[in-house]
């Protein structure tokens, strides 16, 4: 066992640079900004959405919290900055701390600091202040008012407490119904508790729970209540059921009762049924589901001279439990991954990948399954595969198998991780034919009013994703109890940093003026400073930004334990291990506050004419820092070229 840290593959951009070899048009960016020209254009004040929160599909307040723990932005009076920045991402997510350790953060990949050297450690932030939150018992605060509405939740995974924890936030009355004994769904049922320890994620629901939210469990909409009731007792309905069953693999023998799908297998686990599997396992798959399992059956591993009651598929789908006896006697389990695509093509974490390697599971990429090979008694007994080209033709996956290369892998449990579908048992109105259901934009179920939906149930997807629709969802929901039509949302989704509101929060007024109007002024009470918000609109890309402020800062990463072989068996430990405050606010730093501004003043010491200035302090907060005296602007462009953040675009005039 050994403690590393969390890595990214590839080579490290380990400088910018503003031009290629060869190119000669100006020695550096000095020569650049001092032989600026002039233009009948002025510097306004434009906020954009940066990828990072384009690119998550929660929507959460990235650059807003990361600001806060960088200390850009001030909390209020009396409220600790650890606070502030964790109420900022809660707008958002209510599950830092689990999201913080498995979302496989799509933000990251989309942050504009990739051009730099590394992209930002958002996931690891995150985790810290969800960490911070839970040890501090943070809890949300209750509205004031109550709205008298009821509106009823199916289904208790990552989107319908999403949808429950908004709805509550807004005044209304929510009962979540949930066929499982707990709450939680995927993040219970499907991820492993080494990596989403249960205490976290209870310590999250509960929150959730703690603002008024009721939840009905055992009671599972279609058999113990129908829909027709839930409609009849509610103002509105939220379908979050998730995709909890699972496809069985496509060729022939796959009925052999001991192959079976990944989520009854992960969930026998997390119920703690199953506690040992066979000696050879394989999985078919290639995402972080099958990562799940295959690290799965590497700890709980498989016992010697096994009786016909001991095999894992009578645990997996049925209502049986293990012997914990045996489990003393146990040896490690040959597990082996199959994937249609190479490793580089996985859809699955790549560090989870590396994780599973160094555990010992053996990986075969670019192998399709094509025959499961059963013995006498009908169980399997091995897996035939065969190398393959797998490609995507539009949405649809095309395998061409290679003739003449199949073999067979040795297998007493093979195991599906190649999807998941929805059962719509006692549901089947809902059922597009397409095994899910079909919404608008706004979550609403077509055809049916006042019913919304999100989540799994709509599309597989990321559990961030789930949480984001859950968020989308009640807006719209709140929009129908109001008898309001729904709104049409915006192009680029997210929770944004709001002007308005911080200089209510510090104290200064700014009178309401029509929107046409708000462009365009220096000088009335109405503006601000030209300030114009484009963040639902427009995401800024990293050309826009002035790359050379930022020097080459390597990343402050995690330490995570990594297990060989011999050591997985029987660990269940939590691997990752959260940044402490020191390293976390150092990593917020990196943050390049892409489209907003971060007071860095490089506008101020650059204006050859001195029209740039800082805002008195007493009128000044985050995104209000500086302005410009029009009377002494000519246009130089100076402070738009010299702006890390593109918050300044030479936009008055126009």
């Amino acid at each position: 066992m050994s403690t590393t840290a969390e890595t990214k593959p590839g080579a490290e951009k380990l400088t910018f640079r503003r031009f290629k070899d060869g190119d000669n048009k100006w020695r550096d960016w000095h020569g650049y900004i001092f032989n600026a020209g002039h233009s009948h254009k002025c510097p306004t004040y434009q906020k954009s959405t940066p990828p990072c929160q384009a690119s998550c599909p929660s929507g959460e307040d990235i650059r807003g919290y990361l600001a806060i723990v960088r200390g850009t932005e001030k909390p209020p009076a009396g409220v600790p900055w650890q606070e502030y920045a964790w109420r900022r991402l809660t707008e958002a997510n209510p599950f830092p701390a689990v999201m913080g350790r498995v979302c496989p953060a799509p933000c990251e990949s989309g942050c504009n600091r990739n051009e730099v050297e590394d992209f930002v450690g958002i996931n690891s932030v995150e985790h810290f202040l969800g960490e911070y939150a839970i040890e501090k018992g943070l809890k949300f605060f209750k509205p004031e008012q109550t709205t008298g509405k009821k509106v009823a939740v199916v289904g208790g995974g990552p989107a319908g407490l999403s949808c429950a924890y908004q709805l509550a936030l807004k005044g209304h009355s929510v009962t979540i119904f949930d066929e499982h004994a707990a709450l939680g769904g995927m993040m219970r049922y499907g991820i492993p508790g080494f990596r989403t320890p249960r205490d976290v994620l209870d310590a999250e629901i509960q929150r959730i729970l703690d603002l008024g939210v009721e939840a009905r469990l055992g009671t599972r909409v279609g058999r113990d209540v129908s829909m027709e009731t839930l409609r009849a007792e509610f103002d509105a309905v939220f379908m979050g059921l998730g995709a909890q069953g699972g496809r069985p693999l496509p060729v022939p023998g796959a009925d052999a009762p001991n192959c079976v799908p990944a989520t009854a297998f992960l969930r026998a686990f997390n119920d703690g049924r199953l506690r040992h599997v066979g000696k050879r396992v394989v999985v078919v798959g290639g995402g972080d589901t099958s990562i799940d399992v295959a690290t799965v059956a590497r700890r709980l591993g498989h016992i010697e001279h096994p009786h016909a009651t001991d095999h894992p598929e009578l645990v997996i789908v049925g209502k049986a439990a293990q012997d914990v006896a045996e489990v003393s006697a146990r040896g490690g389990a040959e597990v082996t991954l199959t994937s249609v695509f190479s490793i580089a093509k996985m859809q699955a974490n790549k560090h989870e990948i590396e994780h599973a390697l160094a555990e010992g599971v053996a990986i075969r990429d670019g192998w399709a399954p094509v025959e499961v090979v059963r013995g006498p008694d009908g169980r399997a007994t091995g897996l035939k595969i065969a190398k393959c080209e797998a490609k995507f033709v539009g949405p649809k996956l095309e395998i061409k198998v290679e003739p003449g290369t199949e073999e067979v892998i040795p297998a007493d449990l093979i195991v599906s991780a190649i999807g998941q579908s929805v059962d719509f048992t006692g549901l089947e109105a809902f059922d597009n034919g397409k095994g899910a259901v079909s919404a608008d934009k706004n979550y609403q179920v077509v055809g049916q009013k006042g019913v919304f939906a999100g989540g799994d149930v709509l599309r597989p997807h990321l559990l961030t994703t789930a949480i984001g629709q859950g968020w989308i969802a009640a807006e719209g929901i709140d929009r129908h109890l109001a008898g309001e039509d729904p709104e049409k949302r915006p192009k680029i989704d997210v929770h944004a940093f709001d002007l308005m509101r911080k200089l209510v929060e510090k104290g200064l007024r700014v009178d309401e003026a029509p929107r046409e109007h708000v462009r365009g002024t220096s000088s009335a009470n109405f503006a601000v400073h030209n300030y114009e918000d484009r963040s639902a609109r427009y995401v800024i890309p990293h050309d826009e930004l002035f790359l050379g402020h930022f020097q080459h800062t390597p990343r402050n990463v995690r330490n995570v334990t990594v297990l060989d072989a011999e050591r997985a068996l029987g660990n269940f430990e939590e691997r990752l291990e959260p940044l402490d405050e020191k390293r976390a606010v150092a990593e917020a730093k990196r943050c390049m506050s892409c489209g907003l501004c971060f007071e860095c003043d490089n506008c101020v010491v650059y204006c050859p004419q001195t029209a740039v200035f800082r805002v008195k302090k007493d009128k000044a907060t985050t995104g209000r820092y500086v302005d410009t005296d029009y009377t002494k602007c000519i246009g130089c462009h100076i402070c738009a070229d010299v702006c890390p953040t593109g918050y300044i675009q030479m936009g008055m005039g126009e």
